[in-house]
């Protein structure tokens, strides 16, 4: 019998390991797998047939995340992104702020890292923001739809800690 005022954990992932929140709608998630070579590692970072990320990709950026920083919170009107991590591990949450959207109000939180590669793609008007979980240096490539207009950016910020959002980094 557990003590008094315990809380039973709810399901998160499925008896065969697939997790099982819903998406915030037009969100795609694909893991792909690991490719144990004799001599390393190979990862497939995208394939035009995998219903994820952009038809064509405009544009690819490569971030690096100082230890335990947080970048948030951002949203692109126009713009797709495509995440992949591919150094330590970072935590990407989306929150689904579009007045005409059937999970409007609903946030997603996914732990990324190389251990489970996985790619992630968020629709314009979805704000996001990331977390480096770990103490050194954490890195992702981000890829889009539309390449970075310098001189008219499609970004919106609201500072990590905003109460217009119901998430906190910790």
């Amino acid at each position: 019998m557990p003590l008094e005022d315990a809380i039973r954990d709810h399901q998160t992932i499925t008896s065969e390991g697939q997790p099982t929140e819903t998406l915030v709608v037009g969100v795609k998630k694909k893991e792909v797998p690991n490719i144990i070579t004799g001599n390393g590692i190979t990862t497939e970072l995208w394939r035009p047939d995998w219903d994820v990320g952009p038809d064509q990709i405009r544009h690819m950026i490569h971030v690096i995340l100082r230890g335990k920083s947080i970048s948030a919170w951002h949203m692109h009107d126009f713009q797709v992104d495509t995440f992949f991590v591919i150094n330590g591990s970072i935590k990407l949450v989306l929150f689904d702020d579009r007045a005409d959207s059937a999970t409007r109000g609903q946030t997603n939180v996914f732990h990324l890292s190389r251990m489970r590669p996985t790619l992630i793609t968020i629709p314009p008007g979805i704000w996001h923001g990331l977390q480096n979980l770990d103490h050194t240096e954490s890195s992702f490539i981000n890829y889009f739809n539309n390449p970075y207009i310098h001189a008219e950016p499609d970004e919106w910020r609201l500072p990590f800690d905003t109460d217009k959002i119901p998430y906190q980094f910790q």
